[in-house]
């Protein structure tokens, strides 16, 4: 699996998203009380844009009209249908037995170490035969 820097921290404030392209794909990359995580933009039910949903709490309830707020800023709700969605695991908790948001793995780096590589040019083997130059790719 490649890695790929697609922010610095402080581009992406404590419950907020930003949306990232990474190699074709949309990503929203979440700040959730100072850790990070990624999900796929993509809502597993019917395909909206699951990043542009508002972030939330999860919503409890024992009994009718006594309800409570839990894990304020960790769960995000599709725009078009309103599933809900655990933004660390990416579990639904409309189909928690069988739907789930893409999730990818999210390191956060010191710019010190991302700079002292290793980095390797990528080379391609050159050589000339009878007044023609040739690439082997």
């Amino acid at each position: 699996m490649s890695r790929h820097v697609v922010a610095t921290v402080d581009e992406i404030a404590p419950g907020t998203c930003k949306i990232v392209a990474v190699s074709g794909r949309e990503i929203g990359i979440y700040n959730v009380h100072g850790e990070f995580h990624a999900l796929v933009n993509r809502c597993p039910h019917e395909g909206a844009a699951l990043c542009l949903g508002p972030i939330l709490a999860r919503f409890t309830a024992d009994r009718p009209g006594k309800y409570r707020l839990t894990r304020h800023g960790e769960m995000l709700r599709c725009p078009w249908h309103g599933w809900e969605f655990d933004i660390k695991t990416g579990q639904s908790w409309c189909h928690p037995e069988s739907v789930k948001a893409r999730t990818y793995p999210v390191e956060v780096v010191a710019g010190e170490a991302l700079a002292k590589g290793p980095f390797v040019a990528e080379t391609v083997p050159v050589s000339v035969e009878q007044q023609y130059v040739v690439v082997e790719m």
